[in-house]
């Protein structure tokens, strides 16, 4: 029964819950007042008369129903009366597309999006929605709602840009926009930071912004073990990110970025022993990686036997300090099982990028400009957050 319960309420199916269902789980869990005090001070003319944490819920209620436009929430509003009460506003007009994009733009100024988007982080690690010992990074392709531009015109803007990734069939893919660069913990699959870029800003640069932000939001015992990615973040400075945060990078060599090994090791920092051989990973103890002797561990029929290394029965050790080479040596050992698990784990940070451009609005831009794009992307990750909360209180009730 347990494990039914689980998988009732994934994001996948609260999103093909009948709408008042939906919207009441999720808005049973979103507290916006200290929000919509900060858009009560000032607003332009016009806006007078209109709940502000109605048109705050509304903007959030758009991306969870398929809504990526001010028109088309305005007239979803005016057509559909439940939706029109769940969101707050009660008999008569509903704010105008021109109020709508002046509270976004207020959104957008005053910061509130991220603001909520972080205090949803601790609420989800603090009811323990988020356990954050595994973290996937990578990024996805964010198309721009603006008029493409020739190159040279777009560079060094700071909005959109050309951009170009291999897909998974090996092919380059081009697109003119941004990137959503995301940190997610592998357990619950919810981003934890966040960085929004012009589309040709390189992956691998992010990865250390990504892996302080991480870090530096949670107390020194609460910090993440490893940090997952693929190779395309294989740069020294996403190991030394991680290594200076107490944390592992798990990332495949690039053998494109890959030079000759050093004399006596394998490109993936295994050593070899004097006869050629491969010797056997014997686990780790801190930063210092152990490898025994493979004839004796009957890995390989060695013409010497082990004496010719070693007058030891336990056959010839050698030990590797990870501090020696960050990129060529990891704990666990690169390639082994539990290395393999962990960068298994990946795939959440996909499936992340999946919801919030199938399910949601993500890649459906209605706004230009990176500051606004920011805003738009955030309000959709904020769904995914208030979703898991909601999926929690219905498991926890379901109990």
């Amino acid at each position: 029964m347990y494990i039914l319960q689980q998988t009732l309420f994934s994001f996948e199916e609260l999103m093909e819950l009948e709408l008042k269902e939906r919207l009441h789980l999720f808005f049973s869990n979103l507290s916006l007042e200290p929000y919509t005090v900060k858009l009560r001070s000032r607003l332009p003319q016009g806006a007078k008369g209109f709940r502000r944490d109605a048109i705050l819920r509304a903007l959030l209620a758009a991306p969870l129903v398929g809504i990526s436009t001010f028109t088309g929430l305005v007239d979803r509003l005016k057509s559909d009366i439940r939706f029109r009460y769940q969101c707050g506003f009660g008999v008569g007009s509903v704010p105008s597309i021109a109020t709508f994009s002046r509270v976004f733009q207020k959104i957008t100024t005053l910061n509130l999006a991220e603001e909520l988007f972080l205090a949803l982080v601790k609420e989800c690690r603090e009811k323990g929605v988020i356990s954050g010992e595994v973290i996937a990074i990578d990024s996805t392709a964010i198309n721009a709602y603006e008029q493409k531009q020739a190159r040279h015109k777009s560079k060094n803007t700071g909005n959109g840009d050309w951009g170009a990734k291999k897909d998974s069939f090996g092919n380059t893919v081009t697109w003119f926009g941004y990137k959503l660069h995301l940190a997610v913990d592998t357990e619950s699959e919810l981003p934890i930071a966040f960085e929004v870029t012009p589309a040709n800003v390189n992956d691998g640069d992010l990865g250390p912004v990504l892996i302080e932000k991480v870090s530096s939001s949670v107390p020194e015992n609460e910090k993440p073990k490893f940090y997952v990615m693929d190779a395309g973040y294989d740069q020294l400075k996403n190991y030394e990110a991680a290594h200076k945060n107490s944390a592992q990078a798990i990332i495949p060599l690039n053998l494109r970025n890959e030079k000759e090994p050093p004399a006596g090791m394998t490109s993936n920092g295994t050593p070899v022993c004097s006869m050629g051989y491969e010797m056997v990973y014997w686990g780790a103890d801190k930063n210092i990686l152990k490898f025994r002797c493979p004839h004796i561990l009957g890995k390989v029929d060695c013409p010497f036997g082990s004496a010719w290394c070693s007058a030891s029965n336990y056959g010839l050790v050698k030990k590797v300090n990870i501090k020696e080479d960050l990129r060529r040596y990891s704990s666990p050992h690169r390639n082994t099982r539990k290395w393999e698990e962990l960068y298994d784990q990946r795939t959440a940070v996909e499936r992340v990028n999946s919801r919030l451009k199938v399910h949601l609005t993500a890649n459906r831009l209605h706004v230009w400009g990176i500051k606004k794009v920011k805003t738009h992307l955030l309000l959709n990750m904020i769904v995914l957050l208030v979703g898991a909360l909601a999926c929690k209180q219905s498991l926890q009730k379901a109990a």
